[in-house]
Order: structure tokens, then sequence, then C-alpha cells
């Protein structure tokens, strides 16, 4: 019998679609498992005035997540290790390639493909649309905060496969 890959949600936060630079990252297993980093090293001038007002306030309330980018590399690469044959699931290109520069283009063994989230069938993506939004209407679960985005699309894709609204959400 053939094991499918986990499917691991992924959102990032960076400072401009110029001057793109990684500030965090938020990975979400299907499973519940997750990895969320912010990134002290990046530059505050970089960010645009978007950036500035709706993500930079959103940061800071975890120390445990604050690191440098090595840093971020290192428990990235070891966080991604511990996981089976797993898949990515986001809905931008920009994510992807953050992911990929986070790891400093070395490769993950155990990745074996990508999902985007924008491909969804129309009725499926109409399901999962709401359901993350419905998870952003919670108290304390923002948009723009990577963590929260991935939790999201976690909620939106579990309601995909149910065909319908998922009746516990995860409040934490």
């Amino acid at each position: 019998m053939e094991v499918k890959p986990l499917v691991v949600f992924l959102d990032c936060e960076f400072t401009d679609f110029i001057q793109i630079d990684l500030i965090s990252i938020g990975l979400v297993c299907e499973d519940g498992r997750e990895f969320y980093a912010e990134r002290t090293d990046f530059s505050l001038e970089e960010c645009s005035d978007f950036v500035s007002a709706a993500v930079l306030p959103l940061l800071g309330s975890d120390s445990e997540a604050r690191m440098s980018r090595e840093e971020l590399t290192t428990r990235l690469h070891t966080w991604l290790a511990a996981l089976p044959a797993f898949m990515i699931a986001c809905d931008s290109n920009h994510d992807r390639d953050l992911l990929v520069d986070a790891l400093d283009y070395q490769p993950v063994n155990n990745l074996v493909g990508w999902i985007n989230l924008n491909s969804l069938a129309p009725e499926e993506h109409a399901v999962f649309q709401h359901e993350a939004a419905r998870y952003h209407d919670l108290p304390d679960h923002p948009w723009h905060h990577a963590l929260h985005d991935a939790r999201a699309h976690r909620v939106g894709w579990l309601a995909t496969k149910t065909q319908g609204p998922l009746l516990n959400i995860r409040s934490d």
C-alpha cells in the first residue's frame, strides 16, 4: 500500500516585493505539528509601508521564535528532516522561493512535491477560502502573520477534504 505524503502548509512574510527578504515563516503539518520563526536580521529600511503597518506589529510575542537567518536555516533543516515524506502547500511562488532561500538552497530529501493552493478546483477553492477566512475571524488569529496564515491554509485544506466547514477550528 502506497503511503500518501504528509502535507505541510507554508506561509511567509517578507520585506517588499522589490527587495524581497524573509521576515517570518510558518509551517503547519496536516497532523498539527508546527514550525515558526521570525528573523532578527532583516532590514527594517527595506520593508514596504504595508509590511511596516500590517506585519511588523505582529512580531515579537514569541521570544523562542526570534533568530538569525543562519539559526533559522539550521532549525528549519532539522525540523523538516524529522518529517516523513512531505509536500509543501502554499498560495504564492514567493513563499516557495523564500523557503528555498531559507534552506540556503540545500536539498531536503523527504520533500517530494509542491501544491499550489490557488490551483484547487473552483468548488474546493471556494470552501478553502471561506474556511481560511473563518479561521482569521477568530480572536487573536490575525492575517499577515506567517504562523496564523499557515494554520488558516490547513483549516481551509481540511475543509475541502471533508466537503464542508470544520466544526472544531484549532484556537491556539
